[in-house]
């Protein structure tokens, strides 16, 4: 069944309301018939955090920003990605956490990043916590759903355990750093885990200073379906093209884990 997914490439609010700011994206996907919305990553944040304030922001995954976005996916019959600063139970630093709500608002699947970006003089595990288990795939009525955040994009051992768990869409919510070269490693990477698995990938990029603020969605051959900086794409999701792909090139059906197994453990 084709879908019409949304990604708006949100900024830290003027106001610092960060719901405010989610509601007003949502009401906007729900005028223009979107199905599935994927924000991108920094949502939660109203402004660049330093680690305390991060951690202090943080809450439980049954605390009021996810309750506030899970009605906010009811009352518009709209299934959401999101990210948030999600509190660590053991009393570390804060998980970066994406969480998938259908439209019934039912929480359907959490993620907690696992690849943290220590690079070019960031330090993300100087503030957060990393994940310990990679993204379960998550039924939708379109399509089955993995996720990744940002840096997660950059393994392409990520992508392909989903897509060997299934998926047949992935979306990687993001504030990738700008930079020299980081737009083209961007898109690259987008195009290269859809080609390389067969699948639909889309790429939700935060778009405040510093950061790339543009973003992609490729099908399962790499044909960019939509791109831009608009404040919300909307594109059509036809799954037939992922099971046409899988026809026509079927390198899951070729491939030679016995020999791959070495090297994994490397």
């Amino acid at each position: 069944m084709d879908f019409t997914l949304g990604i708006p490439q949100t900024s830290f609010p003027e106001d610092g309301d960060v719901l405010r700011n989610v509601g007003r994206v949502v009401a906007s996907a729900r005028e223009r018939g979107v199905d599935l919305l994927a924000f991108p990553e920094n949502l939660m944040c109203p402004r660049e955090l330093s680690a305390r304030e991060l951690a202090e922001l943080s809450e439980p995954l049954d605390g009021p920003y996810v309750r506030a976005v899970c009605d906010m996916a009811r009352e518009s019959g709209i299934w959401i990605v999101f990210t948030m600063s999600e509190t660590n139970p053991q009393g570390g630093p804060p998980f970066n956490t994406a969480v998938v709500v259908s439209n019934t608002g039912e929480v359907r699947g959490t993620y907690r990043k696992c690849h943290l970006y220590d690079a070019h003089g960031v330090r993300e595990s100087d503030r957060m916590t990393p994940g310990s288990q990679l993204c379960s795939p998550i039924r939708t009525p379109f399509c089955t759903l993995g996720v990744g955040i940002c840096y997660d994009l950059r393994f392409p051992e990520y992508a392909r355990a989903l897509a060997l768990e299934g998926c047949d869409m992935l979306v990687f919510p993001a504030a990738w750093h700008d930079g020299p070269n980081k737009p083209l490693h961007w898109e690259t990477l987008l195009r290269a885990r859809a080609i390389e698995n067969e699948c639909y990938v889309a790429g939700i990029c935060h778009r405040a200073e510093r950061y790339v603020g543009h973003s992609h969605v490729f099908d399962p051959l790499g044909n960019a379906v939509a791109s831009g900086s608009d404040e919300l794409l909307v594109c059509r999701i036809s799954p037939q093209r992922f099971c046409d792909a899988r026809d026509a090139m079927p390198v899951f059906d070729h491939r030679r884990p016995e020999l791959y197994r070495t090297l994994g453990n490397k």
